[in-house]
Parts: structure tokens; sequence; C-alpha cells
């Protein structure tokens, strides 16, 4: 069984006064592990998992999406967290963090840094660190993706600012960005925070490395806020063929879209508080 905790969403569930921002961070139960898949944009992830009564001292894993602030930002608060605690005698995990080689690269949009404030070289100082491209299961049911293999002429045609590679900067298409997948007995649950790899290229890389073609839900960022007309008709393309009972497309995805995917899938609502189960 796993459980999915949403402490970071743009939004919040009514009536609960949680924080919002425009960032994703969630807090999965899986067995005996847990793992914090991003980290939002600064330290609201630990606010809201604290009035959810949610330790993150047993946090087993720390999976990071891609390497963009909004999903990264929160690691310096995460490592005050930490440090804290043990300067305190408080028993806490060393977390291993997860990412693609390149998620704490040098990343800017418009002149303007958008990256991790943490670089890979402070990342290994702080956490153990598995950095890699090829999938990589975190269980025996839950698996990092690694580099999604972008195979549809419609998504990942723009670069996303540019990026540092080898001390030279790069239009960056965002190789980084990954995902996060469950093997539950009725199907796959995709877990992802923008995106920017493309949907439909993630859901189709996912039922290759599981080796199962159901998807059961999908959740997070579907990097539709804007999205070209060549993007836009083939997404929803993509889903009209689908058969996927629910989602819940967040984060970077317009209510527009939302509305338009409804007419493939459920489309279920996300917000901070809201905890989904599977078995």
């Amino acid at each position: 069984m796993m459980e999915l905790k949403v402490l970071v969403d743009n939004n919040t569930i009514i009536d609960r006064y949680y924080l919002g921002e425009p960032g994703v961070s969630y807090l999965i139960t899986e067995g005996d592990t847990k793992v914090l898949f991003d980290v939002g944009y600064s330290d609201v992830f630990i606010q809201n998992a604290r009035k959810m009564n949610e330790s993150l001292m047993d946090v087993n894993y720390v999976v990071i999406s891609h390497g963009h602030n909004d999903h990264t930002g929160g690691l310096v608060p995460l490592v005050k967290l930490y440090s804290e605690a043990r300067a305190e005698g408080i028993n806490c995990q060393s977390p291993t963090v997860v990412a693609h080689p390149e998620a704490f690269s040098y990343k800017e949009y418009s002149g303007d840094e958008i990256g991790s404030v943490l670089d890979g070289k402070k990342i290994g100082k702080y956490f153990d660190t598995s950095l890699t491209n090829k999938p990589l299961w975190i269980t025996d049911k839950l698996v990092f993706l690694g580099e999604i293999e972008r195979t549809n002429d419609f998504e990942n045609l723009d670069p996303i600012g540019r990026c540092e590679h080898v001390d030279t900067i790069f239009d960056d298409y965002v190789k980084d960005d990954s995902a996060l997948v469950y093997k539950s007995p009725q199907g796959l649950v995709i877990i992802t925070g923008c995106s920017h790899a493309g949907i439909c290229n993630i859901i189709e890389y996912a039922k290759k490395v599981c080796g199962d073609d159901r998807v059961l839900d999908v959740i997070g960022g579907f990097h539709l806020l804007e999205p070209s007309k060549v993007q836009s008709e083939g997404t929803l393309n993509y889903f009209k063929e689908q058969d996927i009972n629910n989602i819940h497309p967040c984060h970077c995805t317009s209510l527009e879209y939302k509305i338009k995917l409804s007419n493939s899938a459920n489309v279920m609502d996300v917000g901070v508080g809201l905890s989904l189960n599977y078995q």
C-alpha cells in the first residue's frame, strides 16, 4: 500500500489552514519506506508537515523531480532542520537524495537563476546521493524513472532557459526532469513534478520501465499552462486514446487544461492536505 500526502501545491484544501506556494512537495509512504518527493520553494513543506502531525525525521529518501527552484528551494531549510535536530540530540534519519545527475547544475531563465541554491558538491556534503539517469527501484514497487525517453513529436520542443554543463551554457531542455511510479495491483500511479519531459512521454516511459500498460492515476504538474498548439493538440489527443480513470493535474496545469482533460479522464482536485491511498 502507498500513501501520498500533498505538503506543497499552488492550492490548499479548503477549511484547513495550510500554506500554499507555487511549488511541489509530496510525502510518500510505501511499506516501511518514507519518501519526500520534491521540497517546494521554501520551508512551507516543513510547516505543513507539522500541521499534519507528520515527522520528517524518518524520511529515507528525498527524490528531486528536476532542478528548478520551485522544487529544490526547500533543500536549504531541510538541511537546517536536520542539522538542528542532530545538534539537539533528536534522532533522525540521514536520507539519500535521488535525482538525475544534472538536477543540481546551474540554470537560468532570462538572466535570472532558477536552479537549485545547493549545487551537486554542496548536496554531497549534506546527504548521501544517488544521482542516476537510469531507472532506480527505491522499493520493489516504487521506481525513480531517471532520464525520460522523449519519443513523441509534440512535447519538449522548446528549451526552458539555459543550463550549465561542463562549464558551457546550453539551451535547457530539462533532461533532468523525471518522475516516480508506484506499481499497484490495479495499475501504475505516476507522480510528476512539472513534466518538462512531457506528460505523455513520462506515461509511456513509465509503462516501459514497469512492464505494465495500465495507468491507475497520474498526479503532479502536467506542464500545461500556455502550451503551444502542437503540444496542446498532441497531449489532448493522447489522453483521448488512453484508458486512464483518474488524474490529479496540479501545480503548473491551468484551469483551461484541467477542463479540457476532463473530457478524457476524471480530473480530481489537488491541494495541500490531500491524502491519497493506493493498494
